[in-house]
């Protein structure tokens, strides 16, 4: 009896090696993973392994049973789940996302285990999008962008601004797994156009185009004139002022002379052969009636004749050094709305330490004058459309002391 006990024993503990070794050399291979929602699947044993009995199973609910080839389908996969009884394969048709899992086979003769995790996916369709406001206010509005699909499951989102790709920011928000976009205080740079790209394992979709209309402005204006940023002119020209503003809508535009309204409306203000008493500061004034903003830009135009024969004299050119004061006066024969600037040598002169100008900086004064300040003088005279450079004038500055006898000489 014994020895009956210990063979008994010994064919039990060998079909259990047998068993895990038949269990560890198993594989379950499916025909496709993910598998397409609709689409049959079939799990094969690799390598393959007559089975005389087992059972499949999905988590803990079993799929089917079978004894040599006999097979029962337990209720929630009739119709739709087969034993090949020689190999063990189980074919799945039009599975369904919820056929996703881990699917288990288990033989008792041979006694083996093996699993596979599988996942079924649907495929997209229909991306669309759809938003609470497409027109806002920029700074005050927020838009709210929601993606959704028709049909698809597993899915991610993507969403681009133009060719640009959108990420979360301090004003963007992406949540509900990415699927909706929340851009907070909208800016002009959020118009659009918006896409959302959806894709799972087995397809992708991308909705149409989204455009937002943002209000904005008006700012950002610019003023040219006769297409640059000059402003002197002379006597007789023809000018054309282009004044331009960023805002949407586009901003209502009016014009001002030396701050009065003037009946031209739009963004071009003609002045033909023009004269100096037309000079002065020219605006541009914008409004948005939308945003109820407005905005405005002055350019000052100086109208002036060409400076011509720059003329530089001294009330004297034979001075005493720290006795006497030189006047140095410039003038013109042509030319309006002048500005100077006074040269001694190669050095510019500015006032103070007893240097002054006057009468407009077209007159140099230098009291006590010092043997540094013998020159040459030159005046410089320009008016934004002219300039002339006089001939330069040179001082005498001569030195006096006194003797012990009280004469006073020069040097």
């Amino acid at each position: 009896m014994e020895k009956k006990r210990v063979g008994t024993s010994a064919i039990v503990l060998l079909a259990l090696i047998q068993g895990v070794l038949a269990s560890s050399a198993v594989e379950v291979q499916p025909s496709i993973n993910p598998a397409i929602a609709g689409s049959n699947m079939t799990l094969s044993l690799s390598p393959s392994t007559a089975i005389q009995s087992g059972s499949w199973a999905v988590g803990e609910s079993v799929i089917l049973t079978w004894i040599g080839d006999q097979q029962a389908v337990f209720p929630s996969h009739t119709g739709r789940a087969s034993v090949n009884v020689l190999t063990g394969a189980l074919t799945l048709s039009s599975v369904k996302v919820a056929d996703s899992g881990v699917y288990v086979v288990r033989g008792s003769d041979p006694q083996l285990q093996a699993n596979a995790s599988i996942t079924v996916v649907e495929t997209i369709s229909n991306v669309m999008l759809s938003v609470n406001e497409t027109n806002l206010m920029e700074f005050n509005s927020s838009a709210v962008v929601k993606c959704s699909v028709s049909s698809g499951s597993s899915l991610s989102f993507l969403w681009m601004n133009g060719s640009s790709e959108i990420t979360a920011s301090d004003r963007v928000q992406l949540t509900d797994g990415n699927s909706t976009l929340t851009l907070v205080n909208a800016t002009r740079y959020d118009r659009g156009p918006f896409m959302c790209r959806v894709f799972n394992p087995v397809s992708n979709g991308t909705s149409d185009a989204l455009n937002l209309t943002i209000s904005y402005g008006p700012d950002n204006m610019a003023l040219t004139v006769n297409g640059n940023n000059t402003t002197s002119f002379s006597p007789g020209s023809n000018l054309t002022m282009f004044c331009s503003a960023q805002s949407n809508p586009p901003a209502l535009l009016q014009w001002a002379v030396r701050g009065e309204l003037v009946n031209t409306t739009g963004p071009l203000l003609e002045l033909f052969n023009v004269s100096e008493d037309q000079s002065g500061p020219y605006s541009c004034l914008a409004f948005n009636n939308h945003t109820n903003m407005n905005s405005n830009i002055t350019t000052n135009i100086m109208i002036s004749m060409p400076i011509s024969n720059v003329t530089l004299r001294a009330t004297a050119t034979n001075l005493v050094e720290f006795n006497d004061t030189a006047v140095l006066m410039c003038s013109v024969s042509k030319g309006t709305s002048l500005s100077y600037v006074w040269m001694n040598g190669s050095s510019a002169v500015t006032a103070g330490g007893g240097v002054q100008f006057s009468n407009g900086g077209s007159t140099l004064t230098m009291a006590m004058v010092t043997h540094y300040d013998e020159g040459p003088f030159k005046c410089n005279v320009s008016n934004g459309i002219s300039h002339d450079i006089s001939a330069p004038v040179l001082l005498n500055i001569s030195c006096e002391f006194s003797q012990d006898n009280g004469l006073s000489q020069q040097y």
